[in-house]
């Protein structure tokens, strides 16, 4: 009998250590996982804010104006507004891996065909615009999808809290990167951040195929109409609050793009700063803005009152910074405001994404956060076209146009969202 007990007891003990080695390595698969869909978001934001530095210079080798490299910037933005709700709702259907690593592919081949375009074509830029049309699919079935991804593969929601804060960190090393790496490769060949595109894809679809499980499906997606249905039923049990978000999230945009886009001219126009100096000069205010969305997203943690009054000084700091660039163009003082402006921007974008999550069930979460990335790419696809458009009557009509927008968004967070009446 006690031989027996001996046995069961060792072959119990057994179970426990496998099970717990199943568990160790579990964890450390999905923490691959994580990190490579982290690469998704990275790809995406250096595919668009690496080529901000190149502008001036795709403007003097195509010879286009200014609005017309802009269009740039806003043709994959433009995309991927009106694909980014329908790439969402096609994951819920045919699984999120299946959006995502069609995507990439339709992003990489659209950065071939304009580096391609720009290498051997006499007039490249219509070309070159389709092909960013293709990099803008590619963005709708990629970076939205990761969130509702993350939500599949855990069940804790401290789990999902974690990864989400690996994705975003990602997000933002994106943006204080692509500038610097945007203009070290145009150093060499104006042209070649659209090949090195590619590459970033590849990279990211083999991760995706090699690291990242498709997690089980857990919920049948509802049908078209029934979608549409709850949506129309959240807007009208949420709407004052949610538009108010989606206006300040498409303001903050508008103004980042647009900054970003007007200090890349003049850095090298006013004051003869190129190529990887100029990416070090962009990555100033973006800098500051990750820091300072890494900080606030840490301090938010569930407070409503706390995350809608952050936004809202967080945009009356924005409309103070660009409110009084017009009264100096010493480089330093610029920069010094621009700084200040990104910190205005990166303290609000963390709380309009809290309260989207934390003032939305579970559920349609996912498709509200989809509606909210297409907003926020109208703000990224207005900004550079008009900016170039306004500046061209003086610098001191664009401070004062993007410091009145900024007041709007303080405005909009401040009479509309109301925290202790969300629910």
């Amino acid at each position: 009998m006690e031989h027996v007990e001996k046995v069961v007891l060792k072959k119990s003990k057994k179970k426990a250590k496998e099970k717990k080695s199943q568990k160790n390595n579990d964890t450390h698969n999905q923490k691959w996982a994580v990190l490579s869909i982290s690469s998704i978001p990275l790809v995406m934001t250096l595919g668009n804010s690496m080529l901000i530095p190149v502008l001036p210079v795709m403007e003097r080798e195509l010879g286009i104006s200014s609005f017309q490299s802009s269009m740039i910037i806003t043709v994959y933005s433009i995309v991927a507004i009106i694909l980014i709700p329908l790439a969402g709702y096609l994951s819920d259907h045919i699984g999120r891996k299946k959006v995502i690593i069609p995507s990439l592919l339709i992003a990489a081949v659209g950065g071939l065909i304009s580096g391609w375009a720009s290498w051997k074509m006499a007039d490249p830029y219509w070309l070159i615009l389709i092909g960013r049309s293709l990099q803008g699919i590619g963005a709708a079935g990629g970076a939205p999808i990761v969130m509702p991804l993350v939500g599949d593969m855990f069940k804790n929601e401290e789990e999902v809290s974690s990864s989400l804060g690996v994705i975003e960190t990602s997000n933002t090393f994106g943006k204080v990167l692509s500038p610097i790496l945007g203009a070290f490769l145009a150093g060499f060949l104006w042209f070649l951040p659209f090949f090195a595109f590619p590459v970033f894809c590849a990279i990211s679809i083999l991760l995706m195929v090699l690291l990242v499980k498709t997690p089980e499906k857990r919920t049948e997606p509802i049908p078209f109409k029934a979608f549409f249905k709850k949506i129309k039923e959240i807007f009208k049990n949420n709407g004052k609050w949610l538009y108010a978000i989606f206006v300040a999230g498409i303001i903050l945009m508008f103004v980042l793009f647009g900054v970003l886009f007007h200090l890349s001219d003049i850095l090298e126009k006013q004051y003869d700063i190129k190529d990887v100096k100029k990416g070090l000069f962009l990555a100033i205010p973006l800098g500051a803005l990750c820091l300072s969305s890494y900080i606030t997203g840490k301090l938010i943690k569930e407070n409503k009152s706390l995350m809608k009054w952050i936004t809202f000084s967080g945009s009356i700091l924005l409309a103070a910074s660009v409110g009084i660039l017009g009264f100096s163009t010493n480089l330093w003082f610029l920069m010094a405001m621009f700084a200040v402006g990104g910190i205005g921007i990166g303290v609000s974008l963390p709380c309009l994404d809290a309260l989207i999550t934390e003032g939305i069930e579970k559920e349609e979460r996912g498709t509200i956060s989809s509606l909210y990335s297409s907003m926020r790419f109208i703000g990224v696809a207005a900004g550079p076209p008009a900016v170039a458009i306004i500046v061209k009557q003086s610098d001191q009509l664009l401070f004062y146009i993007l410091c009145g927008v900024s007041i709007l968004a303080a405005l909009a967070v401040l009479f509309a969202i109301k925290p202790d009446k969300e629910g």
